[in-house]
């Protein structure tokens, strides 16, 4: 586990309520952040989340927002903002696969105009509308952006040919974000092999080959990807514009 004293620092992080998100969410509490948990309007799993964290005695509230969406995505920041007075901490972590089953490459008639438009203004138009949002707040306190990416927008087939052009598109928008926002802002990504979430609980025999290919011989837990999140938001100060690649192995 990543140890660092984060009192007095904030966090605000999307996609929260569940996975990679909410074990970020916890990970950043643990270690004394004020942390905004944003989650998708409707959706009680993150207020209940919030209020499990809530009941250890974390400083956690739930902020609802649809980064997908102009506009939505920007209000949700600056609500985020104002609940908890600052920001030091950006995790852009919301992202869909926008399938329970992947794609195999050669379906391209499975890649339609609505399928590519949500995957991209989720998982690349997101990130940026938050971080475009918050970055005023970050440059104020000499914050630090982690976006996530994937293993699939570098080397290794994805659950569909969208999902790695989107998270290939992140690994390029992390580099040009940290140009952007430098030198006040430092902004990273992490690249998840494999993970364990609900996402991808059915995926028995992708699973199994996943963690018998792996180096480390498992699968990546999202507290793996927490930890590596936490790392390079609040330590790593002469790191940006990098991609930490978070696989046991797997793509080696």
């Amino acid at each position: 586990m990543i140890s660092a004293d984060l009192a007095g620092r904030t966090a605000l992080v999307t996609g929260g309520a569940s996975g990679i998100g909410l074990a970020t969410v916890t990970r950043l509490a643990e270690l004394g952040a004020r942390v905004a948990l944003n989650h998708l309007p409707g959706d009680p799993a993150g207020p209940a989340a919030a209020a499990r964290l809530g009941e250890r005695g974390l400083a956690v509230s739930a902020i609802a927002g649809n980064v997908a969406q102009p506009g939505a995505a920007e209000a949700m920041v600056a609500e985020a903002i104002a609940a908890l007075g600052r920001l030091d901490i950006l995790v852009n972590n919301a992202g869909t696969p926008g399938t329970r089953e992947p794609i195999p490459p050669a379906r391209l008639e499975a890649m339609t105009e609505d399928f590519w438009q949500l995957i991209l203004a989720t998982n690349l138009l997101g990130p940026f509308r938050c971080t475009h949002a918050a970055a005023e707040a970050l440059r104020a306190t000499r914050g630090a952006v982690v976006n996530v990416a994937s293993i699939a927008g570098l080397s290794s087939l994805g659950s569909s040919i969208a999902y790695g052009a989107s998270k290939a598109g992140v690994v390029n928008l992390t580099r040009n974000l940290a140009r952007a926002l430098a030198p006040e802002v430092r902004v990273n990504a992490v690249a998840p092999g494999h993970v364990e979430t609900a996402w991808t609980a059915a995926w028995e025999d992708r699973r199994r080959e996943a963690a018998e290919r792996a180096l480390l011989k498992r699968n990546c837990q999202p507290e793996d990807i927490a930890d590596a999140i936490v790392f390079l938001a609040a330590g790593a100060a002469m790191v940006t514009g990098q991609t930490l690649v978070v696989d046991g192995g797997l793509t080696l």
